[in-house]
Order: C-alpha cells, then structure tokens, then sequence
C-alpha cells in the first residue's frame, strides 16, 4: 500500500482530504505545519508528498527546499497545494522541482488522479533496468514520458569497438553520452610528455561522457577501450530533453556527478599521500571493485602494465617491479598481461 504524507495546516482540509486518500486506499500521514511535515517525511519516507504552499513555521517552497537537499527525500514527489492560482506561483514551485500543482477547492477525481499519476511515473523511473541495450531503451522510454523521444528506443547508434580504439579525444565536441553495452573502458588526462593519468574506469551499464554535455563544452580527458566493446551513443538532443523535462533523471545523473567528483577527491588525496605500494595496490582493488562478475569466484584481468601504472599515478618501470613483490608474497598471481587477484583483504590492508 502506498504511503502518502499530507502537509496542511487547515484542519477541515487536512482531515477531508486524509479521509479521501484512505478511501482510496493509501496510508495517510498528516502534519499540520512545515516543521512537522519534514520531520515526518524523513521518518515515514514516503512514495508521495502533498503540501499547502501558505503555513505558518516553514511555508511550502521551504519544506521542498529542505527535502529536495537531502538524499533520502530529494526523489519523492511532490504536489503543491495552494488557494492562489497565480502562474507566477505555480511556475515558481515546478521551478524548484515540484512535480505537479492542484488549486484548491480540488474535487476529489481531480487529486486522485494527478496522485496516480505521479505516482506511476515515479515507478517507472525508479524501476531498476537491465543493464544492456534492453534495459536503456526501457529506462529511457520511461524516463521520458514524452512521445517526441520514444522513437530513441527503436534508433540506438551502436558501435563496435576493438581493444584500444579511442572513443573520444580531447577538447573534441561531444555529439553525446555514451552507453557501455559490453566492454570496458577508461578516461584519461595527457600532459605534455604524453604520460596519461587515468580519471575514470566503466564498465558495463555504465554511462560516460556526460560531463561536458552538461557544461556545453569541449571534452577535458580521452576516452579509450581497455577491451573489445560495444557503445550505444545517446544523441545530444535526447540527453538535454531527459535532463531539462524530467527532475528525476536530472537527479539520476546530478548524483553520478557527485559521485565522480568524490571519488576523483579521494584519488588526488591518494596520490599526494600513499606510498608506491599503497597506490599500486589500491589501483588493482579499483579494477576488482569495479570490474569483478559476482558470479566469478576469483578476478583476473588483462591490463597493459602502462594502464595499471596510469592508474596507480607511477612510473611503468616501478609498477612492474611492484608487482613482482606482489607475487612473490602471494597477493596477486600473473600470466602475461593478465592479473589475477589472489588475496584481495590484504592488498586493502596493506600499510602505507
């Protein structure tokens, strides 16, 4: 049973329409201010939000304001409630990530069914998708929700790669986001000298290339194939569509953002700190932990020595003979260019 949480400080209002939600069978929470109102919305979580504009305490732009900055909250919907039927109001609230605006008096028909169908499309963003061509040409039809774009489902660019084939280049124009199908592949920054720091590793499921759609700018790293793969290309004019008219895409990808930035945080942290050792063996925890099948009982992966050593942020030379120490004291096993883990705890553990 869904769970709706009702903000409203009118009583005659707040117990009307309780009284309609629980007819139609959702489980109502009510709060009669904006305070109580996110507090109950981090305690109960629930799939829907209908809030009064005008309260005492916190007015309705505030509570939205609050959610929408906390992970847990930010992608429930949300529907404003309001006496005023200003458009500048309206447009103020869909401006910060409201999903729908009823004026009251509201007949009962009426809030249902913009309940429904918020709620529907909730789902069908949420819906965890395979992670193949099927699955993105589901996740983005019903992402979307506007039929200029479901003909995307049927016109998929996808295009084969060969191990080392460059994706991209730097300070080229994007012409779209990329998909892993099947394959692997890196980013990576080149200074001067040409040696390569590597920025991102993906893998299948996985989008790439985003970022300089969304600064409308030129790439600022390369992009290379570390195997054989096959890339589906998602044109600009989609992208932009599913980022600027549906708030919980905008939000899917504002946190693959987040968390590459972390994660790149973290690495230069890594890279100013931690010992050859240290970095060597986290670059190899990084390849496991992003590449290793849950079905396979032991990882092993082909990587140049070079690749490894961009990743580490170390010579190529000093890479190769730390690795060599690595076999010899049982951690990882080696059979040409490719590198089986064979204890993953203690490469974590190792001291610095």
């Amino acid at each position: 049973m869904k769970k709706i949480l009702l903000i409203e400080d009118n009583n005659d209002v707040r117990e009307n329409t309780a009284e309609i939600l629980t007819l139609a069978n959702y489980t109502v929470f009510t709060a009669k201010n904006g305070k109580e109102g996110i507090e109950a919305a981090q305690r109960e979580n629930p799939d829907l939000i209908i809030c009064d504009i005008m309260m005492p305490i916190l007015d309705g732009y505030g509570v939205l304001h609050l959610l929408s900055k906390n992970e847990s909250t930010s992608g429930i919907p949300f529907i404003f409630l309001s006496a005023k039927a200003e458009r500048s109001d309206m447009r103020k609230g869909m401006d910060m990530g409201a999903d729908d605006y009823l004026t009251k008096p509201f007949d009962s028909a009426e809030l249902l069914s913009a309940i429904e169908s918020r709620l529907k499309r909730s789902e069908n963003v949420k819906k965890e998708f395979t992670k193949n061509i099927d699955g993105l040409n589901e996740f983005l039809t019903n992402a979307k929700g506007f039929e200029d774009l479901k003909k995307l489902s049927q016109k998929n660019d996808v295009r084969i790669y060969k191990r080392k084939d460059n994706v991209y280049i730097e300070g080229g124009f994007p012409k779209g986001i990329f998909f892993v199908n099947k394959g692997k592949v890196k980013t990576y920054r080149a200074n001067e000298q040409g040696k390569e720091f590597i920025t991102g590793l993906y893998n299948e499921g996985d989008f790439f290339g985003y970022l300089a759609l969304l600064d409308e700018g030129k790439y600022n790293d390369s992009a290379t194939t570390l195997e054989d793969a096959e890339l589906c290309i998602i044109p600009n004019e989609d992208f932009y569509s599913l980022i600027y008219k549906n708030s919980e895409v905008s939000k899917k990808f504002i946190k693959m953002i987040s968390d590459n930035l972390q994660e790149k945080e973290e690495q230069l942290v890594k890279l100013a700190y931690n010992s050859v050792r240290k970095r060597v063996a986290e670059a190899l925890t990084t390849l496991y932990n992003r590449y290793k099948k849950d079905s396979e009982p032991t990882f092993s992966m082909s990587i140049s020595r070079e690749d490894l050593a961009n990743l580490a942020g170390t010579a190529t030379e000093t890479t190769i003979r730390t690795l060599s120490d690595f076999k010899n004291e049982g951690l990882v096993d080696i059979k040409g260019s490719s590198i089986t883990i064979a204890n993953y705890d203690k490469l974590v553990k190792l001291k610095n």
